[in-house]
């Protein structure tokens, strides 16, 4: 495929997904990082294996799991052409969103309140770490509601048909992505002791 070639509408779609593409790698490089630092980390005399992760996490897993259910749900609407039902779902996502922070913070309350902090004297390695990828985690997950409210106010003001989806696909692309990585953090935390 010449990527040269194309109308330039093409041309700034294929740009627009190549950059999306670019961000979420860096993003993987990044986790992957921390991930490595981790399983380095275990391996020190004062590692404490024997912590659970909080409830709250396990909770905001099946809340951001179902959030890109309704993504996918809110694209599907604009392509049967459904413009309201489709605005209801990217609300209902933006909500499973919201929440999935909230019981992010929940969850670092029951740390806390189990006696693990992100540092000092009663810090240990593990739970800095489980507060350093969550909170990051998070704030990827805020640029990701940004850019769903983005799609929202387009969605409202009609920019989406069957024909004309980039905006939403790049959106939905990037909330996928931050699902998919959820998933591999808490399964990743819960069982690499």
């Amino acid at each position: 495929m010449d990527l040269t070639q194309g109308t330039i509408e093409e041309k700034n779609r294929r740009a627009k997904k190549m950059m999306l593409w670019f961000g979420i790698v860096s993003l993987i490089m990044g986790f992957a990082g921390w991930t490595s630092a981790y399983v380095v980390s275990s391996k020190r005399e004062d590692w404490l294996d024997n912590i659970a992760l909080p409830k709250a996490f396990f909770i905001s897993t099946v809340l951001i799991v179902l959030s890109s259910f309704t993504y996918i749900m809110a694209k599907k609407a604009v392509q049967g052409n459904q413009q309201k039902k489709s605005g209801n779902w990217l609300l209902s996502t933006l909500i499973l969103g919201i929440a999935f922070i909230v019981l992010q913070f929940i969850g670092f309350s029951q740390m806390l309140d189990s006696g693990y902090y992100f540092t000092g004297p009663t810090s240990n390695i593990k739970m800095s770490y489980v507060f350093l990828i969550a909170f990051v985690h998070i704030l990827h997950v805020v640029a990701g509601l940004i850019s769903l409210l983005v799609v929202i106010v387009q969605q409202h003001k009609g920019r989406y048909t069957p024909k004309n989806l980039l905006g939403m696909e790049l959106g939905a692309t990037f909330w996928h992505f931050l699902d998919i990585l959820w998933v591999y953090l808490i399964l990743f935390m819960f069982f690499v002791k």
